[in-house]
């Protein structure tokens, strides 16, 4: 009897533990399918009050499986891919929202995206409720309005180069070598030459971008100021300077961008957070006892 009492127990805890396996794998998978339609919720809301086309490129330091390793996001092909056949399905007639929260990333997705943006043929706004660093920068560049909240930032454009010894600046490297005329290396020339053409190709889209939308001469001024090394690469081009650029801005962001960004979590990290009582809030209500 004692041996048939303890078969019992075991196959209780062994059932248990199968079922906290099926919830760990499980409940991360629920968790984002819920998140996920209430994103789509805010979504649909947007494009029902404002008539436009919504599409959205946030990227987050994201977990990834029941384990919660953390990846970084940034503009890759994927991306363009997917911005560029929502962008083809939307209504030659409807507006195009995109809302950006990027760090940058490849120059050719970025390109890509902000051509498509581009060509659309209705009014196209570039939403920024945070931060659109390097290649999210140039993808606001294609947008007839840029809706910047007035603590957001945008970034330079100057092209960055891989080398063995690290990435580099195309205008440092261009500078290097005019600082040592003669008495460069060849690989520092060879570096300077590929800079020289990254730096051009840069200043050209630019231009292209802003073509139509402002005279040629401020546009050949922002593409030189972006690209020349005026900023350091990761410098935050606040609303006043983009503003002072030429930029078309404003902050009239609406409030559902906001509740959306609550909607993209960043992935747990065991550092000290940011708290806050969110506000409307009521306060707390003391008994008769505390009253005077």
């Amino acid at each position: 009897m004692g041996v048939t009492k303890l078969d019992g127990f075991g196959d209780i805890i062994s059932l248990l533990f199968w079922l906290l396996l099926l919830y760990v794998l499980i409940h991360p998978q629920l968790q984002y399918k819920a998140l996920l339609s209430a994103r789509l919720r805010v979504i649909r809301t947007l494009e029902r009050k404002y008539g436009w086309r919504v599409i959205t490129m946030i990227h987050r330091q994201e977990k990834i499986g029941f384990l919660g390793i953390p990846v970084y996001r940034f503009i890759d092909i994927e991306d363009s891919e997917a911005i560029i056949r929502a962008i083809r399905t939307t209504p030659p007639e409807q507006p195009i929202a995109l809302i950006l929260h990027t760090p940058g990333g490849l120059v050719l997705a970025a390109s890509q995206i902000a051509m498509a943006l581009r060509s659309h043929p209705a009014k196209k706004i570039v939403i920024v409720p945070h931060y659109a660093m390097s290649g999210g920068t140039l993808i606001a560049l294609a947008a007839d309005e840029i809706l910047l909240d007035r603590h957001a930032v945008l970034g330079p454009l100057d092209p960055q180069l891989p080398t063995p010894k690290g990435t580099f600046p195309a205008p440092s490297l261009i500078k290097i070598a005019k600082i040592k005329g003669e008495k460069a290396s060849d690989e520092i020339l060879i570096y300077a030459d590929i800079a020289e053409k990254a730096l051009r190709e840069m200043q050209d889209f630019i231009k292209k971008i802003l073509k139509g939308r402002m005279p040629d001469e401020k546009a050949e001024e922002i593409a030189r100021k972006l690209t020349e090394g005026y900023y350091t690469h990761d410098y935050p081009i606040t609303f006043e300077e983009a503003k002072e650029l030429g930029l078309p801005v404003n902050d009239k962001i609406p409030p559902e961008v906001y509740e959306l960004m609550e909607l993209y979590p960043q992935a747990l990290q065991y550092r000290p957070g940011v708290e806050y009582l969110p506000r409307p809030y009521h306060p707390i209500h003391r008994g008769d006892s505390g009253k005077k």
